[in-house]
């Protein structure tokens, strides 16, 4: 797919630090980097496991600020460069049985304000995508029950698709957001009002 589109694809494990640095080296002088990665281990803090705190916030957070502080000496240099971090609704408005989640995606969003704070005078922008309740794997895997939940606080009433979610990550990494950075964008189809 990334040859398709005329770009190679690089793979690393971006919560270890090496490794976000390889795969930064690897792929060149960047323009843009959108941090994606994550993943989840739910559970209620009483009993959750220090292994699925740790998993969690070193591939949510760590990661980010890995992959960050490996792009930002060549944007700074280049006085150009736009960043955007996938964080989440859960991040914003936290979730019963996620605070490991909860507390990554939130501190991504303070993590990426200081960011755009330190880079804006080199025309470095960071911003945030906080994604609502999308159609992927993470989602799938919830009850019927859950998935209705979660529509039923939705005033757009559907879940969203990753095109949904692509959209406005193009949009922050264009020229149209060149005036943009340490914002929040919420595409959650009204949830987080």
């Amino acid at each position: 797919m990334a040859r398709e589109a005329g770009g190679r694809a690089v793979v690393a494990d971006v919560s270890d630090p090496d490794e976000a640095k390889r795969l930064v080296e690897e792929a060149g002088e960047l323009d843009i980097l959108v941090n994606n990665a994550g993943l989840t281990r739910d559970g209620l803090l009483a009993r959750m496991p220090d292994a699925d705190w740790r998993d969690v916030i070193e591939t949510n957070l760590s990661a980010v600020f890995y992959t960050c502080r490996a792009v930002t000496r060549g944007m700074m240099k280049k006085r150009a460069g736009s960043i955007v971090n996938i964080s989440s609704i859960v991040g914003v408005h936290g979730n019963w049985g996620q605070t490991n989640y909860g507390a990554s995606k939130a501190g991504m969003i303070g993590f990426t304000k200081s960011l755009a704070r330190e880079l804006g005078s080199r025309g470095v922008r960071a911003n945030v995508v906080a994604p609502g309740y999308v159609n992927t794997r993470l989602t799938n895997v919830l009850s019927e029950e859950a998935q209705q939940a979660m529509l039923a606080n939705t005033p757009l009433g559907r879940l969203g698709d990753p095109e949904d979610v692509a959209g406005a990550v193009r949009f922050l990494c264009s020229d149209e957001a060149a005036f943009i950075t340490g914002e929040v964008l919420l595409v959650d189809g009204g949830l987080g009002m």
